[in-house]
């Protein structure tokens, strides 16, 4: 029974569907899964009467946040994780095709930080510029935000099924195998499903019973802040740091320490947002 945990791992297919060079991975189908469970809890509280839009303008913002997210995810994995790589293959930016192999490869890496940047510009472009009325950034912000760790959790099932992201050698009785980047197998901690459930399924149970709490404008975005990059902090104790750049001053990743000033930012948010009704 434990052999077959263990090797759960080596036995998964990335891709979903495939045809000759072309194919569909798991990771692609867990983000269309993603958005489309953050679109129906968004849809229940309109439902409810939770808010007042209707659900054409969630429908116009969940097309423009879901573009937010994998440009800013996409730019952000380029820029933060692997600049050098990719200053040299600019076409594999967004390209999911190796013009040079002749076959399709996929577009591989994106980068939480850079995706929630993403969908912050695409909320603050769509009320800019699409809206005829003005809509409040913080109060249509604060109405999004407890859904998204429902949607985080699939995320973190499309890098386990994927086979990235995964976690450091342990001899722990949690541990999985995963075929290492060097061709090797190692018996490694699951950090994929660690971080689903710390930044997806506890993250969600937190926030979604308060969601309808009356605070401030700004209110929900701080905690989502906070609570998500102290789960990422823990997560990442778990996770293998990219062989690339290892360890900041031999301890944190470069993961822990974008979560750690997201939570720099959600305190100051918060301390700043509340001001404004004290």
């Amino acid at each position: 029974m434990l052999e077959s945990y263990r090797n759960i791992p080596l036995n998964l297919d990335p891709a979903a569907f495939s045809a000759g060079s072309f194919s569909i991975g798991w990771y692609a189908l867990m983000y269309l899964a993603a958005f489309f469970v953050v679109w129906s809890l968004l849809s229940y509280r309109l439902k409810k009467k939770e808010a007042s839009w209707g659900k054409g303008m969630l429908l116009d913002l969940a097309s423009f946040s879901f573009l937010g997210a994998l440009i800013g995810g996409r730019l952000g994995y380029v820029l933060i994780y692997n600049p050098g790589y990719y200053a040299g293959h600019l076409v594999e930016i967004f390209s999911p095709y190796d013009f040079g192999a002749g076959r399709w490869i996929g577009i591989y890496g994106m980068s939480y930080h850079g995706g929630l940047i993403g969908v912050a510009a695409a909320i603050f472009l769509f009320l800019r510029f699409f809206r005829k009325k003005e809509e409040d950034f913080w109060k249509l912000a604060d109405f999004i935000v407890p859904a998204i760790p429902a949607g985080y959790f699939f995320g973190r099932i499309g890098n386990f099924l994927n086979g990235e992201l995964y976690g450091r050698v342990t001899d722990s009785p949690i541990g999985m195998y995963f075929f290492s980047e060097g061709g090797g197998i190692a018996l490694r901690y699951p950090s994929q499903l660690i971080e689903a459930f710390l930044e997806g399924l506890v993250l969600f149970a937190i926030l979604w019973p308060m969601r309808n709490r009356k605070r401030f404008g700004g209110y929900f975005v701080s905690l989502y802040l906070i609570g998500y990059g102290t789960a990422r902090m823990v997560g990442e104790f778990f996770r293998e740091p990219d062989p690339h750049i290892g360890f900041f001053f031999g301890l944190l990743t470069l993961g822990q320490f974008l979560s750690f000033l997201m939570i720099i930012i959600g305190a100051g948010l918060y301390f700043r947002r509340r001001k404004k009704v004290v």
